[in-house]
């Protein structure tokens, strides 16, 4: 696997820095707001709702612990270590507060809710971890209110509990819509306008890779005019027909690129419709449009990517372009045959032939100095696969196996 460049992995780490540092401020603004809130709370409890027993000592509590805690991250800057501490000390003190006052029925439970939120707001393991300890805690709180097991009493007075119901429910509250609600809000906005932006340089890359493909295509062909051009300048046959040869290979991959310029998917074409153009195209070029020689294809619905589209079209070129030049030179009709089955998710076999007069079983490419050949040999090794010649049928026949090419940067065919 290729290194990223270097501008990749700065991109990247700026991103998570970014990330990190957002997450860090919503977890200290939380933070300090819920500590806010506990220390009002006790405040009322004791002096406004005389609950002078417990509850205001824990809230008491929870607030200088939390401050150490909040001033520690300072120290070591672990927002994991610091979050955890603040969330475990928040579940024991509301636990606490919910078994003094009243259990089961203590409208103080409600932050348990707003503990597990937290929890999922921060990952979802952490989420799942607080809900079952939440829950496990809630069996046990009610265990308390049976009658003959509770071993703890209500330390709110009577004529204060409908108002410690209305501060508890309104902390819960405040906590889960006013604080986290509104800057999941505000998460959620920068998320939907970073999709936004995503989305819009997708499409612009889109586009520019379409255009990319179309101006090779354009390129390609502009190459194959001026080799068609120049070919008609010679007189020289076997000159005429190396130009020629050069030119189909040319229009072979100008063709990949065209196919991927009409597609909504860039990276890969489908290769039946491709075989059958540059079947059609070959056919055309060499034996002239009236010729009577015909092409069988057996090809399911496969998509390759251009990194195998590209080298597979020239071995394909080169079994075609020698049927037609060699196998059917003083033929008027013949098949060629053109099979691609997949063996598995990256392996295939390629069956090409033709039932024209074949070669000797002598030449070979080390043999012979037909590029044509060399080329089959080079590209099925390029593809990573192995050329066997199949002399059960008659005229030339090949059995190709090859795997699909992983992206590289660039391929020879030497």
């Amino acid at each position: 696997m290729q290194d990223q460049p270097l501008y990749l992995k700065m991109k990247k780490q700026d991103k998570f820095r970014e990330r990190l540092k957002d997450k860090t401020e919503l977890f200290l603004k939380v933070n300090h707001i819920g500590t806010l809130c506990c220390l009002v709370l006790a405040i009322l409890c004791y002096f406004l709702l005389k609950i002078t027993a417990i509850i205001p000592w824990i809230l008491l509590g929870f607030v200088v612990l939390n401050f150490i805690n909040l001033y520690a991250f300072r120290t070591h800057k672990n927002l994991t270590l610091t979050y955890n501490i603040a969330s475990l000390m928040g579940l024991a003190g509301s636990v606490a507060i919910v078994l003094y006052s009243g259990g089961i029925n203590s409208p103080f439970i409600f932050i348990l809710a707003v503990l597990v939120f937290a929890g999922y707001v921060t990952t979802r393991v952490y989420g799942r971890i607080y809900l079952i300890v939440s829950l496990v805690f809630l069996v046990l709180i009610y265990s308390q209110s049976v009658e003959g097991f509770s071993r703890v009493s209500n330390v709110v007075p009577e004529n204060s509990r409908e108002l410690f119901a209305l501060f508890s429910i309104m902390l819960s509250v405040y906590l889960l819509g006013g604080v986290f609600g509104r800057n999941l809000l505000s998460a959620h906005h920068k998320l939907y306008r970073s999709k936004g932006e995503i989305e819009q340089r997708m499409q612009e890359k889109e586009m520019l890779l379409k255009e990319v493909h179309h101006r090779v295509k354009n390129n390609l062909q502009t190459v194959s005019s001026l080799l068609r051009m120049q070919s008609r300048e010679i007189d020289d046959k076997d000159i005429q027909n190396l130009l020629q040869g050069s030119q189909n290979r040319v229009v072979c991959m100008a063709m990949v690129h065209e196919m991927l310029y009409m597609r909504d998917d860039l990276a890969k074409i489908e290769y039946r419709s491709y075989v059958e153009d540059l079947g059609a195209y070959l056919i055309k070029s060499i034996k002239g449009p009236k010729s009577k020689i015909r092409l069988n294809i057996d090809i399911p619905d496969i998509e390759l990517g251009i990194d195998t589209a590209i080298p597979l079209g020239l071995l394909i070129n080169e079994a075609v372009t020698n049927a037609l030049k060699y196998g059917f030179k003083d033929l008027d009709e013949g098949e060629i045959t053109i099979a691609l089955e997949r063996e598995n998710k990256t392996e295939y076999i390629l069956r090409i032939g033709d039932n024209g007069v074949g070669f000797p079983e002598e030449i070979t490419p080390a043999s012979t100095k037909s590029l044509g050949l060399k080329l089959i040999h080079n590209l099925s090794r390029q593809l990573k696969g192995d050329v066997i010649r199949d002399f059960s049928k008659k005229g030339t026949n090949y059995i190709i196996h090859f795997q699909e090419a992983a992206q590289a940067p660039f391929h020879t065919l030497a």
